[in-house]
C-alpha cells in the first residue's frame, strides 16, 4: 500500500528551500500531497496578504516534478484538509508554527493517525520566504527609485 506524505505552506515563490522541504518530505513516502495556504489565511496568520494570488502559488507547487497533488487548504476548518487526504505523515517545516501546536491532539480527536515529523533546514540564512520578500521588495523600491531619477513612468 502507497504511503501517503502531507506538507503545508505559503509557496509564495518556489526557493531552494522549498523544494529541500518537497525533497525530505517525499523521502517518507510514495505520494506527496502539498496544501498550499489560501490568501485568507496568509492573511489572518502573517499579516499581510501573499505577493502572489492562491491560484498562481497552486498552479506553481502543482508543477514542481516532486509534489503528486497540490490542493488549496480550507478557508474554515483548516484540519479538514487531513481528513481529505488521510496522509500517512505530516511533515513539517522547521519553523512551522501556525496551527501545528495542537495537532497530534487534533489528529487523534478527528481519528486521524499520520505520523508528524519536523524536517531539517535548509540554509535557513538564504532561503526563508520573508527574508527573500525582503530582498525583492528592496529590489523593487530601487528600481522604482531609479524610473523617478530619470522621470520614467513606472
Amino acid at each position: 500500500m502507497k504511503k501517503i506524505v502531507m506538507c503545508f505552506g505559503t509557496f509564495d515563490g518556489l526557493h531552494p528551500g522549498h523544494e529541500d522541504y518537497f525533497r525530505q518530505a517525499k523521502e517518507y513516502g510514495d505520494e506527496l500531497v502539498v496544501i498550499v495556504a489560501r490568501d485568507i489565511t496568509v492573511m489572518d496568520v502573517k499579516g499581510n496578504l501573499p505577493a502572489n494570488g492562491e491560484g498562481h502559488r497552486l498552479n506553481v507547487v502543482s508543477e514542481h516534478p516532486l509534489v503528486d497533488d497540490a490542493r488549496l487548504g480550507h478557508p474554515g476548518d483548516k484540519y479538514r484538509v487531513i481528513e481529505d487526504v488521510n496522509p500517512d505523515f505530516i511533515c513539517l517545516g522547521y519553523d512551522q508554527e501556525a496551527f501545528t501546536e495542537n495537532l497530534d491532539a487534533e489528529l487523534a480527536r478527528r481519528g486521524l493517525s499520520a505520523a508528524i515529523v519536523r524536517l531539517e533546514p535548509f540554509f535557513p540564512d538564504q532561503y526563508k520566504s520573508s527574508l527573500l520578500r525582503g530582498m525583492r521588495e528592496e529590489v523593487d523600491t530601487s528600481e522604482e527609485a531609479e524610473y523617478e531619477e530619470n522621470g520614467l513612468p513606472l
